[in-house]
C-alpha cells in the first residue's frame, strides 16, 4: 500500500482454474520469485494463494513457516490477487440464493431479456439457468414525462404538478405510483422466513429517479439482508442489463466474501488494523481495490484483466507509440485485447448469458485454446468449441482423451516432453492422428492424400484462423489497420502460435515478456488502485451546459478521491481521468470520450473519434448520457524496462545453432520436418539473436520460431521479427480442405464486420437496437457466398434480389462507385420495409467486369403507405404498403442521390389515395448511408483477401465453400430418406383465413436431392400474406440448416440439392401487384412450421412475429390526382415505431419448448422498457410470460408473452399477426399451444367507461390517450403424449423419435460460454442473435 515502504514484499497472485500463478519482489533479492501451484490440491494444502504466500515468506525470511500457522504480514507491502471464483460461480450457476425485487408487471423480464434466442439454429433454444430463485413485484411506478422522438418538444415545468420531479439526469420524471412500504416490509419478512438473505432491487427508471429503490434497500438492510441496488451499482438506462447486473452482484458477492473470509483467517491480523489495506483485489476494469470494497459484479474478469494490464505496461512504449494487440492463449480459450496508450473499456457485456452493466476491460474470448478438440465435419477442419478440460484432458495425457490443439503441437514436435509439467503419451496421440488422417483422406474430394503431419498442421492453421477473427475485428472494426500493431503473446500456449498468428494478421513484430506465462499475476503487481464513479446525464453538449458538466465532473472527482483516501492514499497520490459518454441525437451509439489533454473540447474529440471509427459525422446535436471519473491511486511503482529503448542502436550477435542445448525435429508448414535447435531462455544473455527455425523454452513456456523469423533477446523480453509475412501460394485445381476451412472463417469475418459496421453507423432503432438487418457477400451471378447468421428470414431471399440486379444491368451499365437500392417483390424483395442495398465490385484492371457483389438488407421503421410503421394489417394492394423500388442507383459513380431517394421514399408514396410518404425520412437516409458504409467495409476486406491470395484463388474458394454446403445438405437428406424408408413427407397447415399451405417432399436417397412441391396451396389472397418466392427459399434454407447439428457455411449451396415447385397464382406465387407486407414476418413463419411438420422435427412454434406498429404524422393526399393540392393534403411531423414480440417455441423429442423467445424466421431484439418509454409516448404496463400457454406433452411447448402498452398520446396503432385462429400444432401426440389474442382496452371518450375489445389477428385503429393494447402471443406446441394421458390429438402422428437420433441431427452438440465478452464478442452475439 502507499503507506508502506518500498522495502516491503509485494506479492501478486492470479488464481486461475487450473494453476495459481505467483510473483513476488523481495527487497535485497536480485531475482523476482516466480512459481506456479495447482489451484486445487487438497492433499497438499487447503488454499493455494495462502500456501503460495507461506512459501514466499519462507524465501524472504530464510526460515521455515509451518503449514497451519497464521501468517505474519508485517514485512509485506501488499498482496494483489485476481481470482476466478466469481467467473466460475457464474458459469456453473453456483452462487447465493437471490430474490429479485422489480417493478410490477415485469416479474419475467429477465427470462425474456431482449427476447432473442442465443443461437438461431438451435431449435431447443437452450439457455443457462437464471440467477434469481424468486421474484417479488413492487407495486410502484415512475416514467419519463417527455419523449425523445417528439418532433416538436416543449419545455416541462416540474413545479406545476406534485407528481413531477426533476430526475438525476435533469429530465422530468412522473411518479405514477408510490410504494406501500408497509406492504413491502411484509414481502421482505416473507422472504426472510423462506431463508433468503441476498436481494437484488431493480425498479423502472431508477437510473434517473432512485428514491423508491434506495428506500426499499434501507428497509431491507435494517432487516439484515445483503442488498444489491441497481441504481447504485451502475446508474445507466436499460433496466434489463441493470437488473441482471444487480442480480449478478447479489448472486456472486456473498460467494466472494465467503472465500475472502476464509482467506483472511490464514493471517494473524486477518487484514485488519495496520494490515487493513494490504489485500488488494483485481477488478474487471483493470484496477485494484481493497478487499472490503470488492464486489461480485466487478470480479468477473478479475484474472484476465491482470493480463491486459501486464501486456500494456510491459509491451507498449508511449514514446514509440505502436499499439499492441494482446493474445492470451490458455487451455480452453484465448483472450484478445488491444492497448494503444489508454485502457479501452466496455460498459455492457454478456458473460454466461448474463448481460452486465459494469466497467470491464475490453477483453474478448474465443473458443480456441490448447484443449480445444479437433474434428473433421462436413468436409471441413473444425477446432472446438468443445474442450477436453483437465479430465480426461488431451489425448497426450494418456487418459483416453480426444485429440486437441495441444496434441497437434505435440505430434509436430512443438512441445518438449521433458519440459511439460506431466508425462505425455505420444503413442495415444499418434494412434488417434493416424485414424483421423484416414478419415480425412477417405472423405475429402480430389487432390493428393494428406499425411498425418499435414492434417495436424491443418488443424493448427484453422485454430489460428479462428483466433485471428476477433483480433481483426477488434482493430479493423475501430478503424485501425491490424498490421500496424505489435502482437504481444502470453499465456501457456501463446508462444507456440505467436509467429503463425502474427503472419496471418500481417504483423511483423511479436513481443513476448519473460514472464508471459504468469503475466496476469505480474500485471496485478503493476496495476493501480482505482475508484470508478459514474452518474447519468441528459443534456446536449453546448456552451450553455459546459459549466454544469464541469461542476458535476468536479463533484465526481471529489467522490473518487474520498474513496481512495479511505483505502490509505493521500490526496496528492490521486489523479483523475474524466470522461463523457456522448452520442448524436437520434443515435444509440454512445462513445466514451476522455477529456482531451490538448485543450480541445469534448465535442470536438467526439466528432474526431466518430469519424475515425465510423467514417462519417452527423449534423446533429451531441448529447451527454453519462459522466464518468476514474480515480487512480499511485503507490510504489515497479520499475519497467522498455524493449523499444533497448532495441534502439542495438547490434545483436547471432547465436550459432551449435550453442543450442539440444536439437529436435519440428514440423513446419511448407518445410516439413526440420532439425530445430532448442535454447534455454535462462541461459541466453541480452543482445543475442536467434535465427529460425528454433525453439526457446523455460520452465513455463515454449516459443516456436518458424524458418522465416528471428528472435532478439532483451533484458525482459523476447522480440520476434517476421522476415516474410507472405502466404504460401494456393492452387485452383483441387480444393485444399485446410484452405477451405480457413476461407470459411475469412468469408464469415467479412460478413460479420459488414454487420457490425451497419449496426454501429445506423441511426434507427430498428437497425441499431433491434438489429433487424443482414449482410452478405455474393458471386457475380448473385449466388450467396457468405452470410453471417443475421436474420434467418434473409438467409435465402437476398440472393434472388442480387441475381435480379446482376441480370438487369448489361456489362458497362454499372460503374465503379454505383450502389443500387431495391425492395420490390418482382426484383427479389420480400416485404417493402426491407430495403436492399447492393454494391458491385469491379476488376481493378477492367472497370466494366464485376467480380462479386456485397449487399445488405435492413428493415426500415417507415417507408410510407396507409399506416405509420408501414406494416398495414389490412392492405390488399402493394401500393398501400409504401415505397416500391425495382432498381434505383442510390449512388452514381460515388455521388449519393439524396434528391432521388427523397422522391422515391417521401413524395412518390404520397401520390396514392390515403397514403403518406415515409414519416422518418432523416432516419431512412441516415440508415441508407450506413448500409453503403457497410458494403464499403465488405469491399475493403474482400479486396484485402484478394491482395493476399489473388482473385482466382478467392473465386475458386468462393465456389468451393458453396459446394461444401451443398454436400452437407445432401448428406442430411440422405439420412431423412433412410429414416422415413424412402417415403414422401407430406404436411398441410392453414393460415388464419383458412388458406391451405400444402407441401410434399420427395427425397432421392441416392443423390441426396429433394423436390419440395407446394401443390395444393391456396390461391393469392385478398390480404397481405401473399408471399414472393424468395421468402419460400429462406424458410427452406433455414429449416435445413437447423436440422444439421454441426456448423456449415451458409450460402447458395444449401439450396443446390433442392428443386422447388409451386403452381402459379397461389399465395406463395402471387401476382406482382399483390400486397406482401405480411409475407416475410407471418407467411414465412407458417412455411417453416409446414416444413418442420413434414419432417416431424418438433411441435410448432408460435408461428407469428406479432407485428405491432404505432405512430402519427406524415404527408397524405386524398387521391392520386390531388397530390399537389394543399387543400386536399396534410403534412404533419411525426414518427413511426415497429416491433415484433416473442412467444413460445415448439418442443422436440428431447427438449422442452423455450418460453418468451423469438422463433424461427426472425430473431430481432426487443427495445429495453426504459428506452422504449423514454423514446416514445407510451407506458409499458406489463411484459411477462403468458404462463400455461404452451402445449402439454411429454415435453411441453414454451409459453408465449403478454405485452400491455398504454398510449400517452392519440396515435394510430396496428397489429399484424397469425395463430389467432389456427393453433400451433403439437407433434407425436403433444397438445397444441394456445392461440394468441390482441385486445384493445378502450376508454370511451363520451362516458369514460372502459371496454375490452378483441382486435382479431389484423387490425388498424386510432387509439386515444389512456387506451391500451394488450398482445398475448401464442405458445409452442408440445411433443409426445403427456404422461398419464390417453387422449389422441387429431391429425398428429404419434411417433416419439429416439432421443439419440434427434441429438445426432437436430440439436447442436455443444454451446460455448465465453468468460470475457467485450466489444467484439458482444457485436458477434448481436450478429448471431439478430
Amino acid at each position: 500500500m502507499p503507506s508502506a515502504t518500498s522495502n516491503g514484499i509485494r506479492i501478486a497472485i492470479d488464481r486461475g482454474g487450473t494453476f495459481c500463478d505467483f510473483w513476488a519482489r523481495i527487497a535485497g533479492r536480485e531475482d523476482d520469485v516466480i512459481f506456479k501451484l495447482l489451484s486445487v490440491s487438497p492433499d497438499e494444502y487447503p488454499d493455494a494463494p495462502s500456501e503460495g504466500i507461506r512459501r514466499i515468506l519462507e524465501i524472504a525470511s530464510g526460515k521455515p513457516v509451518p503449514r497451519g500457522q497464521k501468517l505474519d504480514l508485517s514485512t509485506v507491502e501488499s498482496i494483489r490477487m485476481g481470482t476466478t471464483v466469481a467467473t466460475n460461480a457464474l458459469l456453473e450457476r453456483k452462487g447465493e440464493r437471490v430474490a429479485l425485487l422489480i417493478s410490477k408487471g415485469f416479474r419475467d423480464l429477465l427470462i425474456i431479456g431482449n427476447q432473442a434466442r442465443p443461437h438461431i439454429f438451435d431449435l431447443s433454444v437452450r439457455k443457462l439457468d437464471r440467477l434469481y430463485e424468486k421474484v417479488i413485484e413492487i407495486d410502484e411506478r415512475v416514467t419519463i414525462e417527455g419523449f425523445a422522438e417528439d418532433p416538436e418538444p416543449k419545455p416541462i415545468d416540474t413545479s406545476t404538478d406534485p407528481d413531477l420531479v426533476e430526475g438525476l439526469t435533469g429530465e422530468a420524471v412522473r411518479i405514477l405510483k408510490r410504494p406501500d412500504y408497509d406492504l413491502v416490509r411484509k414481502q421482505l419478512e416473507e422472504l426472510w422466513s423462506q431463508g433468503f438473505r441476498s436481494l437484488a432491487i431493480a425498479l423502472m427508471h431508477s437510473y434517473a429517479f432512485n428514491d423508491h429503490e434506495t428506500a426499499i434497500a434501507e428497509l431491507a438492510q435494517e432487516m439484515g439482508f445483503k442488498v444489491a441496488v441497481s441504481s447504485l451499482l451502475q446508474p445507466q438506462i436499460k433496466i434489463v442489463p441493470r437488473a441482471q447486473s444487480a442480480t449478478a452482484d447479489a448472486y456472486l458477492s456473498p460467494i466472494i466474501q465467503d472465500y475472502l473470509d476464509g482467506f483472511r483467517d490464514c493471517f494473524k491480523e486477518g487484514f485488519s488494523g495496520s494490515d487493513a489495506n494490504k489485500l488488494l483485489l483485481s477488478q474487471s476494469d483493470g484496477g485494484l481495490t481493497s478487499s472490503n470494497k470488492f464486489t461480485g459484479l466487478r470480479a468477473i474478469l478479475s484474472g484476465p484483466a491482470g493480463g491486459v494490464v501486464g501486456c500494456a505496461r510491459t509491451c507498449y512504449d508511449e514514446a514509440e507509440g505502436t499499439p499492441v494487440l494482446g493474445f492470451d492463449m490458455g487451455g480452453t480459450s484465448t483472450d484478445v485485447s488491444r492497448y494503444g496508450g489508454v485502457f479501452e473499456h466496455v460498459f455492457e457485456s454478456t458473460t454466461a448469458e448474463v448481460t452486465i452493466q459494469s466497467p470491464q476491460l475490453d477483453i474478448n474470448t474465443v473458443a480456441a485454446g490448447g484443449g480445444s478438440m479437433l474434428f473433421w465435419k462436413n468436409g471441413l477442419f473444425v477446432v472446438g468449441p468443445e474442450s477436453a478440460g483437465a479430465h480426461p484432458g488431451p489425448a497426450c495425457y494418456g487418459k483416453g482423451g480426444p485429440l486437441t490443439i495441444t496434441d497437434a503441437n505435440f505430434f509436430l514436435g512443438r512441445i518438449l516432453q521433458d519440459y511439460f509439467p506431466r508425462p505425455l503419451d505420444y503413442d495415444s496421440v499418434q494412434k488417434q492422428m493416424l485414424h483421423l488422417t484416414d478419415q480425412v483422406n477417405a472423405e475429402k474430394v480430389g487432390g493428393a492424400k494428406l499425411t498425418p503431419e499435414e492434417v495436424a498442421m491443418g488443424f493448427l492453421q484453422v485454430a489460428n484462423a479462428a483466433m485471428t477473427r476477433p483480433i481483426r475485428t477488434l482493430s479493423e472494426g475501430r478503424g485501425f489497420e491490424t498490421s500496424s500493431h505489435n502482437l504481444a503473446c502470453f499465456g501457456g500456449a501463446g508462444g507456440q502460435h505467436a509467429t503463425a498468428v502474427a503472419r496471418d494478421l500481417g504483423i511483423r513484430r511479436v513481443l513476448i515478456h519473460r514472464l508471459s506465462s504468469i503475466l496476469s499475476a505480474y500485471g496485478m503487481a503493476l496495476a493501480d488502485v482505482v475508484v470508478e464513479v459514474r452518474e447519468p446525464e441528459a443534456v446536449a453538449y453546448d456552451e450553455s451546459t459546459i459549466q454544469r458538466i464541469r461542476t458535476r465532473l468536479d463533484g465526481l472527482c471529489a467522490k473518487a478521491t474520498e474513496g481512495l483516501v479511505s483505502q490509505g492514499f493521500q490526496p496528492h497520490q490521486v489523479s483523475h481521468e474524466c470522461f463523457l459518454n456522448m452520442r448524436y441525437r437520434g443515435s444509440d451509439t454512445a462513445l466514451m470520450i476522455p477529456e482531451p489533454e490538448d485543450g480541445t473540447k469534448f465535442d470536438e474529440a467526439f466528432v474526431a473519434r466518430h469519424q475515425r471509427e465510423f467514417g462519417f459525422t452527423q449534423p446533429r446535436e451531441i448529447l451527454v448520457d453519462d459522466l464518468r471519473v476514474r480515480g487512480i491511486g499511485k503507490g510504489v511503482e515497479v520499475e519497467q524496462s522498455s524493449p523499444f529503448e533497448q532495441l534502439r542502436g542495438l547490434k545483436p550477435i547471432y547465436i550459432d545453432a551449435a550453442e543450442a542445448s539440444s536439437v529436435q525435429k519440428v514440423y513446419f508448414e511448407n518445410e516439413g520436418w526440420m532439425e530445430t535447435p532448442i535454447f534455454h531462455l535462462a541461459k541466453l544473455t541480452r543482445d543475442r539473436k536467434i535465427r529460425g527455425p528454433a525453439m526457446i523454452i523455460d520452465e513455463t513456456q515454449t516459443i516456436v520460431l518458424d524458418p522465416a523469423s528471428e528472435a532478439t533477446i532483451l533484458q525482459a523480453h523476447v522480440i520476434i521479427e517476421l522476415l516474410d509475412t507472405s502466404k504460401s501460394k494456393l492452387g485452383t485445381k483441387n480444393v485444399d480442405p485446410i484452405a477451405l476451412s480457413v476461407f470459411g472463417h475469412r468469408f464469415m469475418n467479412v460478413a460479420e464486420q459488414m454487420g457490425q459496421t451497419f449496426q454501429k453507423t445506423s441511426i434507427s432503432t430498428n437497425i441499431k437496437e433491434r438489429l433487424d438487418y443482414s449482410c452478405a457477400v455474393f458471386s457475380k451471378e448473385g449466388g450467396l457466398v457468405a452470410n453471417a447468421p443475421h436474420i434467418p428470414g434473409h438467409l435465402g431471399s437476398m440472393s434472388y434480389a442480387i441475381a435480379y440486379q446482376a441480370r438487369k444491368y448489361p456489362k458497362g451499365q454499372l460503374k465503379p462507385g454505383d450502389v443500387l437500392l431495391s425492395n420490390h417483390p418482382s426484383s427479389g424483395g420480400t416485404h417493402l420495409p426491407d430495403l436492399t442495398v447492393t454494391t458491385p465490385v469491379f476488376d481493378p484492371d477492367d472497370p466494366e467486369t464485376i467480380l462479386f457483389f456485397v449487399a445488405n438488407r435492413g428493415h426500415h421503421a417507415d417507408i410510407g403507405g396507409i399506416t405509420a410503421g408501414s406494416m398495414p394489417p389490412n392492405s390488399t394492394e402493394l401500393w398501400q404498403e409504401g415505397a416500391a423500388v425495382d432498381s434505383f442507383k442510390l449512388v452514381k459513380e460515388g455521388v449519393f442521390d439524396e434528391e432521388g431517394v427523397t422522391k422515391i421514399l417521401y413524395h412518390d408514396p404520397a401520390q396514392y389515395p390515403g397514403c403518406s410518404g415515409t414519416r422518418t425520412l432523416k432516419d431512412n437516409i441516415a440508415d441508407l448511408k450506413a448500409a453503403i458504409a457497410s458494403n464499403h467495409r465488405g469491399i475493403h476486406l474482400i479486396t484485402a483477401l484478394v491482395r493476399e491470395y489473388t482473385w482466382p484463388v478467392v473465386q475458386f474458394y468462393m465456389d468451393a465453400i458453396q459446394k461444401n454446403a451443398e454436400a452437407s445438405v445432401r448428406d442430411l437428406l440422405r439420412k431423412f430418406s433412410k429414416r422415413f424408408q424412402g417415403q414422401p413427407l407430406e404436411a398441410v397447415d392453414y393460415l388464419d383465413d383458412g388458406t391451405p399451405l400444402a407441401l410434399k417432399i420427395t427425397i432421392d436417397g441416392e443423390t441426396g436431392s429433394a423436390k419440395f412441391d407446394f401443390t395444393g396451396t391456396g390461391p393469392e389472397a385478398y390480404n397481405n400474406l401473399n408471399t414472393p418466392p424468395a421468402v419460400m427459399y429462406s424458410g427452406i434454407i433455414y429449416c435445413l440448416r437447423s436440422m444439421i447439428s454441426s456448423d456449415i457455411p451458409l450460402n447458395q449451396g444449401c439450396l443446390s440439392p433442392i428443386d422447388i415447385y409451386c403452381p402459379p397464382n397461389t399465395i406463395l406465387s402471387p401476382s406482382l401487384k399483390a400486397a406482401t407486407v405480411g409475407s416475410n414476418v407471418e407467411s414465412s413463419q407458417r412455411i417453416v412450421d409446414l416444413v418442420f411438420k413434414a419432417f416431424r422435427a418438433a411441435g410448432a412454434s408460435q408461428g407469428t412475429c406479432n407485428n405491432l406498429t404505432f405512430g402519427y404524422g406524415g404527408n397524405t393526399s386524398s387521391s392520386p390526382s390531388s397530390s399537389s393540392s394543399k387543400d386536399n393534403s396534410s403534412d404533419r411531423k411525426g414518427f413511426g415505431y415497429y416491433e415484433t414480440i416473442a412467444g413460445g417455441a415448439g418442443a422436440g423429442a428431447n427438449w422442452d419448448g423455450q418460453s418468451g423467445v423469438h422463433t424461427h424466421i426472425t430473431n430481432t431484439r426487443m427495445t429495453d422498457p426504459e428506452t422504449f418509454e423514454k423514446r416514445y409516448p407510451v407506458l409499458l404496463r406489463e411484459f411477462s410470460i403468458r404462463h400455461g400457454s404452451g402445449g402439454k406433452g411429454r415435453h411441453p411447448g414454451g409459453d408465449g408473452c403478454i405485452r400491455d402498452i398504454e398510449l400517452r398520446l392519440p396515435m394510430q396503432v396496428s397489429i399484424l399477426s397469425e395463430r389467432r385462429v389456427i393453433a400451433p400444432y403439437g407433434m407425436a401426440g403433444g397438445e397444441e399451444g394456445q392461440r394468441g389474442r390482441n385486445l384493445w382496452i378502450r376508454k370511451d371518450p363520451f362516458d369514460a367507461t372502459t371496454r375490452t375489445i378483441s382486435l382479431g389477428g389484423k387490425a388498424t385503429v386510432m387509439m386515444n390517450k389512456g387506451d391500451r393494447i394488450i398482445v398475448q402471443t401464442p405458445g409452442g406446441g408440445g411433443y409426445g403424449r403427456p404422461l398419464g394421458s390417453q387422449s389422441i390429438v387429431p391429425g398428429d402422428v404419434e411417433e416419439v423419435m429416439d432421443d439419440e437420433k434427434v441429438e445426432a441431427y437436430i440439436r447442436p452438440p455443444h454451446l460455448f460460454h465465453a468468460r470475457a465478452s467485450g466489444s467484439v464478442v458482444e457485436r458477434q452475439l448481436q450478429a448471431t442473435s439478430n
